[in-house]
């Protein structure tokens, strides 16, 4: 593996970075990948997290990557590793993010019932 004999070795390391772009979701949601990418947050340069974090932290409005890797029973474990190693400005706007994700979660989870319930009503009382 790249990180074990050659993480001394900038220009190799900053390759495999680079190799991750555009597909650092996918792989972290991949049991061995996402191994990969712990280690290159982990053992890359500022440079390198940044590159990382800020593709983790893109938005659109029918997808949010972060929202993807928390919900993923693998690249979870990669937002951890994002919070232990991040700096100070990183790790507040990761913050900030899962706040509103888990507000966003226990709203559902609390209403989802009630909101089935009205649904389940509804559709009962048009059949009769």
């Amino acid at each position: 593996t790249f990180w074990k004999g050659e993480i001394g070795k900038p220009l190799v390391r900053s390759q495999n970075t680079h190799k991750l772009c555009g597909k650092i979701v996918q792989r972290s949601q991949h049991k061995y990948a996402s191994n990969v990418v712990e280690k290159c947050l982990e053992f890359g340069d500022a440079a390198e997290r940044e590159f990382l974090i800020d593709e983790i932290l893109l938005q659109f409005e029918d997808n949010d990557n972060l929202l993807v890797m928390m919900k993923d029973q693998f690249a979870n474990y990669v937002v951890q590793k994002i919070l232990e190693i991040s700096n100070d400005t990183q790790r507040e706007t990761l913050l900030h993010r899962i706040r509103l994700h888990l507000i966003a979660f226990f709203l559902f989870s609390k209403f989802k019932n009630a909101f089935l319930c009205v649904n389940i009503n509804f559709i009962g009382d048009q059949k009769e």
